[in-house]
C-alpha cells in the first residue's frame, strides 16, 4: 500500500489553522498600521512646531505676524501625537489578537480599528477645514 502525501489545504474555511502566508500578511498589516501611527504623530509634531516657528518668526522680524486669535493648532498637534500613539497601541493589540485567532478555524476579521481611524481622520479633517476657514 502506498503512503499518501499530505496535501496543503488552502481553503481557510474548512477548519485548518492559518498558514505562514496568513501570519506574514498579519505582520505586514501591523507594519502598515505602525507607519500610519508614525505619520499621524509626525503630522501632529509639525503642526505644533509650525505654530512655534510662526511665533519665533514674529520675534525675529520684530513685528507681529498675523495669527488666528485662538491657538487651536497647538492643541490639535498635541491631540494628533496622542492619537498616533493610541493607533500604534491599538495596532499592536489587533496584531496579537489576529495572530492568536489565525489558529481558530472560525476566525472572522474585525473592521473596528479601521472604522475608528477613518472616522477620527474625517473629524480631524473637518476641524482643520473649519480652523483654516476661520483663520483666513
Amino acid at each position: 500500500m502506498e503512503a499518501q502525501k499530505p496535501t496543503e489545504n488552502t481553503d481557510k474555511r474548512s477548519g485548518s489553522p492559518g498558514s505562514l502566508s496568513d501570519h506574514l500578511a498579519n505582520e505586514r498589516t501591523f507594519l502598515a498600521w505602525t507607519r500610519t501611527s508614525i505619520g499621524i504623530m509626525a503630522f501632529g509634531f509639525v503642526v505644533v512646531k509650525f505654530t512655534l516657528f510662526v511665533k519665533q518668526l514674529s520675534i525675529v522680524l520684530q513685528r507681529p505676524v498675523l495669527q488666528p486669535s485662538r491657538g487651536y493648532s497647538s492643541v490639535l498637534g498635541i491631540f494628533l501625537v496622542g492619537f498616533g500613539a493610541l493607533i500604534g497601541l491599538l495596532a499592536f493589540l489587533r496584531y496579537k489578537r489576529t495572530d492568536r485567532l489565525l489558529s481558530d478555524p472560525a476566525y472572522r476579521p474585525s473592521p473596528l480599528l479601521s472604522t475608528i481611524l477613518a472616522f477620527c481622520i474625517l473629524l480631524i479633517g473637518i476641524f482643520l477645514v473649519g480652523y483654516l476657514i476661520l483663520s483666513v
